[in-house]
């Protein structure tokens, strides 16, 4: 496990549920990919409703079922890491998104520990 703390990034990128990479879903194929890359972790939070650029809003109400609810991802790295996160953005990312990058100070960092089975 790598060790992270002190002044970090945290990268937020917004996506639409529908995206797709390869036929699979955006967000999971991310997912995956940070992790195969040595990423110190990534977090995926789907959204009950929003709006971006198209102003079009999209809800889990059960009135205007949504089959492209906004996705949030969540990842918090050192720069060099962030680094090379950007262009892997620009590869896999071809349609609407946001993504922002923000300073944070990292207090704790840290599995869980294992438990005997």
């Amino acid at each position: 496990m790598r060790v992270i703390d002190g002044d970090q990034c945290l990268v937020r990128i917004f996506l639409g549920e529908s995206d797709r990479w390869h036929h699979a879903p955006l967000s999971r194929a991310l997912l995956e990919r940070l992790r195969k890359e040595g990423f110190a972790g990534a977090t995926v939070i789907q959204a009950v409703a929003g709006f971006g650029a198209s102003s079009i809003v999209h809800t889990a109400s059960v009135l205007a079922l949504s089959s492209d609810l906004p996705i949030v991802i969540e990842v918090i790295d050192d720069q060099a890491h962030i680094d090379r996160l950007l262009p892997i953005l620009d590869e896999m990312i071809t349609g609407g998104a946001l993504v922002t990058i923000e300073k944070v100070r990292v207090l704790k960092y840290a599995a869980a520990p294992k438990t005997p089975r």
